[in-house]
């Protein structure tokens, strides 16, 4: 049961049927304070404005009509006609015994599930995958993860640059390079970053080797089966790279779940037509665009939406559209999420008018930038290395693991080898991910190699340890997990407070869908470990006599069940000891 829905509706029903505006809302959250309850319902006082009424006889009226008693020990009304309800021990006892008995912990599945489209990851294949994807993929991985778990059907997109200008310089340089035997050319496609980075050279340096580029990128677009072999080739190769790094992360995206801005080049043409043909397009120093009225410099001028260049090339607008045709026609989205980063919103906000204006996606489909901020360095500048380079992702999560070994060394060094490293990848992964999935994605926020690996505060490391802990708790009293199902009394304040943060599980998750907030997941699972060790310090578990011990021990086993989920969703790893 989603609590929090539960009270709305109730609470909204009330409200209609005390005079309420039709679709008054109850505004229900979770109090601040306990002297507030455990809940508060804030849509009273507006209301009571829109039909000219006092606001705590309002509340009084729909106190009376809600119909609480059932999971409700109190129900208030406080200041001027905030509802204030606190719920009855036992009906928080009966949910989490009911949780504890259901493998999706409390989960409805959604009465009308969308298909939900997350456009996420979308490295340039052109070059090794760097620090600069990590937080689309793993923001996207994240909020798939939820949304599939809640109950709908996630269909991944990883929307890889694939056919951009860089090809033909890439093309270009591989015939260069392939001049020189087979062995040679394989050599150098060993470390793309470096391959690219001497087609670039080459191609700043020697004019005549960029016009061949640029030719390069005509043919290649025209079909030409030279240029197209050798397109296949690199970027088998750079996606071959990208798959070991999403396994190395632990990302659930596959060969399956890539379409590049390749896969919409025949249908470039037609949106551009269709443009058209809505009377949409106008020219503008040869190049064909679209100008909406709500788009405009701060000069006031019109800008542009561009979407075929003087020399007839297509930009990345045309494909944006033509993958907004594809997802709303063929695989019939009824949502779509695109995670980038926010240097990107004008151009999304565009694209999503113009696909508005064209018909290219009907009102009923949900067209959302998940924007995200930078991952910057201690000098408050993007992060780089110590050279000013680009970090290479695969080389972040070396060091993570490298410095999580070293850790969990110096923490339980009689571990045997393999253990250790077995944690360390855990630890290590999951220190990188969590960093970022428990901040804002809205915010930038500061690498710190330091912060996230710290066993204090709202780190990965921190919530492994927390699982950990109430699994040693097992082990110490020699108790069989799988024992541990049954009934849940609530007979201490601390009991009551966990059992509280337990149920809101299922409305955490539907906040984090809704609003595309995975650190709202974090700083649920960070203040559940804190109200268990809170629970532990007061309620002792394996000490108590029967029944209270085997009630406790359910308490335990249902908070680690809800902290491995929780982590699960985020994908990181949980383990036994640390």
């Amino acid at each position: 049961m989603n609590l929090k829905a539960e009270l709305e509706r109730r609470i909204s029903a009330a409200l209609a049927a005390c005079g309420a505006p039709p679709g008054s809302p109850a505004m229900v959250a979770q109090a601040g304070k306990p002297q507030f309850g455990d809940y508060q319902a804030n849509g009273v006082m507006p209301a009571a404005k829109a039909i000219k009424t006092n606001p705590r006889q309002l509340a009084a009226k729909v106190v009376a009509a809600a119909g609480l008693s059932d999971l409700a020990e109190r129900v208030e009304i406080a200041g001027a006609g905030f509802i204030n309800v606190t719920l009855r021990c036992d009906w928080l006892a009966d949910r989490v015994s009911a949780m504890l008995a259901d493998d999706d912990l409390g989960v409805a599945k959604p009465a009308n599930p969308q298909t939900v489209v997350v456009d996420y990851s979308g490295p340039n294949i052109a070059k090794e995958m760097h620090v600069g994807h990590l937080r689309s993929t793993i923001i996207g991985d994240a909020l798939a993860r939820v949304l599939e778990h809640l109950g709908h059907t996630v269909i991944r997109q990883n929307h890889v640059g694939d056919f951009g200008t860089q090809f033909g310089m890439l093309i270009a340089y591989m015939d260069r390079v392939r001049e020189s035997g087979i062995e040679r050319l394989i050599e150098e496609l060993a470390d793309l970053e470096e391959f690219y980075r001497k087609a670039k050279q080459l191609f700043d340096a020697d004019p005549g080797f960029a016009d061949a580029a640029r030719a390069c990128v005509v043919k290649l677009q025209s079909g030409d089966e030279h240029c197209r072999v050798r397109w296949v080739n690199y970027t088998a190769v750079s996606l071959l790279h990208c798959e070991k790094v999403y396994a190395r992360l632990g990302v659930l995206l596959c060969t399956e779940d890539v379409r590049g801005e390749s896969e919409y080049n025949g249908d470039l043409p037609n949106v551009v037509g269709d443009l058209a043909k809505a009377g949409l397009l106008k020219e503008s120093q040869g190049a064909q665009c679209v100008f909406l009225p709500e788009f405009t410099g701060k000069d006031g001028e019109p800008l542009p939406l561009i979407v075929q260049k003087s020399d007839e090339g297509y930009l990345y607008a045309t494909t944006d559209l033509a993958a907004i045709r594809y997802r709303v026609g063929t695989l019939k989205a009824d949502r779509i999420l695109y995670v980038t980063d926010s240097r990107q919103s004008l151009h999304f906000q565009q694209v999503f008018a113009v696909a508005r204006e064209a018909k290219f996606a009907p009102g009923a489909v949900s067209l959302e930038h998940v924007a995200f901020g930078t991952m910057m360095g201690a000098d408050g500048r993007p992060f780089k290395t110590r050279e000013g380079g680009t970090v290479k992702l695969m080389a972040l999560l070396d060091e993570a693991e490298q410095r999580a070994y070293a850790l969990v060394s110096e923490k339980n060094p009689e571990l045997s080898e393999d253990d250790r490293r077995k944690i360390a990848r855990a630890v290590g992964i999951g220190a990188v991910k969590y960093a970022d999935l428990s901040q804002n994605r809205t915010s930038d926020y500061v690498f710190s190699w330091e912060k996230m690996l710290s066993l204090d505060g709202n780190t990965a490391p921190y919530m492994q340890y927390a699982y950990a802990r109430i699994r040693s708790i097992f082990r110490k009293g020699g108790f069989d997990r799988s024992h541990q199902t049954g009934r849940i009394d609530i007979t201490d304040p601390a009991e009551r407070a966990l059992a509280l943060k337990l149920v809101q599980f299922p409305e955490t998750l539907a906040v984090v869908a809704a609003e595309c907030l995975p650190n709202v997941l974090c700083a649920y699972l960070y203040d559940l470990a804190g109200k268990f060790m809170g629970f532990y310090e007061n309620c002792p578990v394996i000490q108590s006599d029967e029944p209270l011990r085997s009630s406790r021990l359910r308490l335990c086993e249902l908070t680690a069940t809800a902290i491995d989920r929780g982590l699960g969703l985020l994908g990181i790893d949980t383990i036994d000891q640390m």
